[in-house]
């Protein structure tokens, strides 16, 4: 049960997720942040709750060059139709200078087609599928690192170390989908090598076997699992059932490095791998003391790479409005998004919680907008609540690598 303090915190998260829109008052003189991120379970609420509190810590401190700060937080529960819905009523009710998120690529994708349409700078904070920066749109930023990065991570790393027979499973999320593409073309890029076998079902499907049990049949080196949490765990799990041996090493998309996977799957995710931008086993001075303050704070004993990302989000959007010169006034709007824009892509050499430096630039590009460059690779030594992990590799690439 969450403490007394963050149950209030979620509890309010939960309330401006549910609760219908009263038209919106555009206020002078305060800048105006709509947040959409998936907050159906309960280490999403908290990211939710850690950007917004981010964001407004500036305002007990007189906010930025003396502007307060206002957040809109909404859940789009990883729905596309939500996630439009929750953009247009920023930008049209709320009448907000910037847009974060979102968690998942599935809802990303058509955020950044309006957002692109209204000429609202957008930050993506956790979703990875290439072609969220590949629309070419002057207008949104990345903080997480690209799958055309991750996807390499995986795929050089286990090919030297594992193998190159490599079976791929996984669902209709966009991200899953981004993570098994970019790891087939790697393989056929760099090694001439087919997939063993490739298989996709839907998202919320329950039983896997069917296609475990031929993958089996196939005698692989790698199984390729891509997905959202819940079906992540579900196929590491029902691959030991079907008796595919532990020596065919399971590899994940990203979203593996959220807790409920491994707290799913219990003992079956041990030796389950997945790139990430972030582990909580960092030794780094600046990596230990954020952990520490999610630890107190949010009551995570582990923060997953979503937490960082989140995190490193709400420090990259307070530099920006540090360094934009914006009137805010009704009639300035369109003047103060573009100044926002505009200092996001002046961001250079940023060092913080992610295992490189983040740089944007100006041209509506992959190589400007991915600000993120560098991947981990991770693997589960331990299962259940209280799951452990170790760092296998620390990767970084240059900014056209994948296109």
């Amino acid at each position: 049960m969450p403490y007394p303090g963050i149950r209030c915190a979620l509890l309010t998260a939960a309330m401006a997720t549910g609760l219908a829109a009263a038209p919106a008052r555009a206020e002078d003189g305060v800048i105006r942040i709509g947040i959409s991120l998936r907050m159906i379970v309960e280490n999403g609420l908290k990211y939710g709750q850690m950007a917004k509190d981010e964001l407004e810590a500036v305002n007990a401190e007189g906010g930025i060059n003396g502007k307060k700060i206002e957040v809109i937080l909404l859940d789009d529960e990883c729905k596309p139709d939500k996630g439009i819905a929750n953009v247009n009523r920023f930008i049209h009710q709320n009448k907000v200078h910037l847009v974060m998120g979102s968690v998942c690529s599935s809802v990303s994708m058509p955020q950044v087609d309006i957002t692109t349409k209204e000429e609202v700078p957008q930050i993506v904070s956790s979703s990875t599928n290439a072609d969220i920066t590949k629309k070419g749109s002057a207008w949104v930023f990345r903080t997480s690192v690209s799958e055309r990065f991750y996807a390499s991570v995986h795929a050089k790393y286990l090919s030297e170390n594992v193998g190159k027979k490599v079976a791929y499973l996984y669902t209709t999320d966009t991200a899953g989908i981004g993570f098994a593409k970019d790891y087939m073309a790697f393989m056929r890029r760099t090694y001439k090598v087919e997939p063993l076998y490739e298989a996709q079902m839907q998202e919320s499907d329950l039983d896997f076997r069917a296609h475990l049990l031929k993958i089996k049949s196939l005698n692989p080196e790698v199984l390729a699992i891509g997905g959202q949490l819940d079906a992540i765990a579900r196929i590491v799990q029902q691959s030991y059932e079907v008796g595919i041996p532990k020596k065919v090493r399971r590899v994940s998309a990203s979203a593996a490095s959220n807790a409920p996977v491994p707290e799913l799957a219990g003992d079956a995710v041990v030796g389950l791998a997945f790139a990430a931008a972030f582990s909580c086993k960092d030794e780094r001075p600046v990596a230990q003391a954020f952990v520490k303050m999610v630890q107190e704070k949010y009551k995570v004993r582990c923060p997953d790479h979503d937490f960082s990302q989140t995190y490193e989000t709400a420090q990259l959007i307070k530099l920006a409005l540090k360094n934009a010169k914006l009137e805010l006034t009704d009639a300035s709007l369109k003047a103060d998004r573009a100044a926002i824009r505009d200092a996001l892509a002046n961001i250079r050499d940023y060092h913080g919680l992610a295992a490189g430096p983040i740089n944007f630039c100006a041209d509506p590009t992959p190589q400007c907008r991915d600000g993120n460059r560098t991947g981990i690779l991770v693997e589960y030594t331990k299962g259940g609540k209280d799951y452990d992990m170790r760092v296998l590799a620390r990767v970084g690439f240059d900014p056209d690598f994948g296109l």
